[in-house]
């Protein structure tokens, strides 16, 4: 009996062990391809020594609560929902889904085979077809991003200081055009694959992942380095990299929404670095933003009846809010306040790992919790009151107010040596996506004038 103890003491100790370790070296999760894959190895190997140990089948079920366990208490000082105690609502199921579901498949499964096969298992054919799905997700996994290539042009995935960017461009000798995408977590690289392609006939464009979103997921922790200086210190990092690249001694900044309060700002700061700014869906005071936000859809909600949005705004209260939570309603409803298209997810591409795809709201939600709230304290209209480079913006007309009235505002007081405001009748927020062909056609008009 002794011996029997010690055995499955040890068996314990061992998944322990690599729970601990993991949750240090993948806090959320397995996020890149190698993670993945190393994942499922290592707890394959631990499940089938501690089957092997213990000579019984109870290590099928001792092996992965004891791995689970010791994750849970090492990365208890990361947060964000992902990782957080599950959350009671359509983003909180996501996020746990996208977040402990995916890591389960990629640990606990394959921990859990390779104990039924140390411990050697009368039932044969559950464990035969449990092995089947983990090869096929193992294969899945494996498959690397890649972007098709350019005859006599550039078409790479990279990374800069850990930051993933996608370059493309017919004619490397073009001016380059760096994208800064918007939500906080949130990737644009299937958007603009899908919908400007055409603009890598005249630049070279480089689409940035912010640190957090898409293949800069894993980038987030330590989130304390996470700040709107350090967002700003990311764009100056690609844009040094771009201008060495391709011996340009200065480039184009596109940004769009939540992403061009530091573009504007990493414009203001660093002008030497850039040709001219342009502006898409500007954001300029968050904190304002979010209140008009407040005061619109709830107005929404009232008038249409939605009694479930009208009592948990009021429960909670205007903005601003302490994490992603409290933000929630605003994403699942301004599309229908504001008469918008709601955002598609552009994941169908193949610059998108499965891990990516499978992750694509994870990130914006654990990133939002970490940035969002220290962007509270920016407003451009004091922090940026003048542009030394040529200052354009391309809007939609149906904008919602939430943005516009504060664009209006920093736009009539903004002094640049240039500056231009066209306006996209009938787009909407996402109007570079919604009318790409228009938005190209006038960014192309713009950026011929530097």
């Amino acid at each position: 009996m002794t011996s029997t103890w010690f055995r499955i003491g040890a068996s314990v100790l061992l998944a322990a062990g690599w729970g601990a370790a993991a949750a240090l070296w993948t806090p959320r999760g397995p996020l890149t391809n190698a993670q993945a894959l190393w994942s499922i190895v290592i707890s394959a190997a631990v499940g089938l020594a501690a089957g092997r140990v213990t000579r019984s089948r109870w290590a099928i079920i001792t092996t992965p609560l004891a791995y689970a366990a010791a994750l849970e208490l090492t990365r208890l000082p990361i947060t964000g929902p992902s990782v957080d105690a599950p959350h009671l609502s359509a983003f909180g199921l996501v996020a746990l889904l996208s977040g402990r579901g995916v890591h389960g498949l990629l640990s606990l499964l394959p921990m859990a085979i390779g104990a039924a096969y140390g411990a050697g298992p009368r039932r044969r054919i559950p464990i035969a077809l449990a092995t089947a799905a983990l090869l096929a997700v193992t294969v899945a996994v494996a498959v690397p991003a890649r972007t098709a290539a350019i005859p006599g042009g550039v078409a790479e995935l990279t990374s800069v200081s850990g930051l993933g960017v996608l370059i493309r461009g017919a004619d490397t000798t073009r001016p380059v055009l760096l994208f800064v995408p918007g939500t906080p977590g949130g990737s644009e690289t299937g958007a603009m694959r899908r919908h400007l392609a055409a603009l890598e006939q005249d630049f070279v464009v480089a689409t940035l992942d912010r640190r957090g979103g898409g293949a800069s997921y894993p980038e987030l922790d330590p989130a304390g380095r996470v700040t709107v200086d350090s967002t700003v210190a990311d764009i100056l990092t690609v844009t040094d990299y771009l201008r060495t690249r391709f011996h340009q001694d200065r480039i184009h900044l596109l940004a769009f929404s939540g992403g061009s309060i530091p573009g504007a700002l990493a414009a203001h700061r660093a002008p030497q670095k850039y040709r001219a700014y342009v502006g898409t869906g500007q954001a300029v005071d968050l904190r304002a933003s979010d209140q008009l936000f407040y005061t619109d859809i709830l107005a929404w909600a009232k008038s249409s009846g939605r009694d479930d949005v009208v009592t948990r705004l009021s429960e909670q209260g205007p903005p601003p809010y302490a994490d992603f939570w409290g933000y929630e309603p605003f994403l699942l409803h301004e599309s229908e306040a504001y008469d918008q298209k709601p955002p598609a997810f552009e994941i169908g591409v193949p610059e998108y790992t499965l891990l990516h795809k499978a992750h694509t709201l994870t990130a914006i939600m654990d990133t939002w919790s970490v940035l969002y709230p220290r962007m509270q304290d920016t407003d451009l209209r004091r922090d940026v009151p003048r542009l030394v480079v040529p200052a354009y913006f391309i809007q939609g007309g149906n904008e919602m107010r939430g943005l516009s009235v504060l664009f209006d505002e920093w736009y009539a007081a903004l002094a640049a040596p240039a500056k231009r405001l066209e306006v996209l009748p009938g787009a909407g927020h996402r109007a570079m996506f919604e009318e790409p062909d228009r938005f190209a056609a006038t960014l192309r008009t713009l950026l011929a004038q530097v």
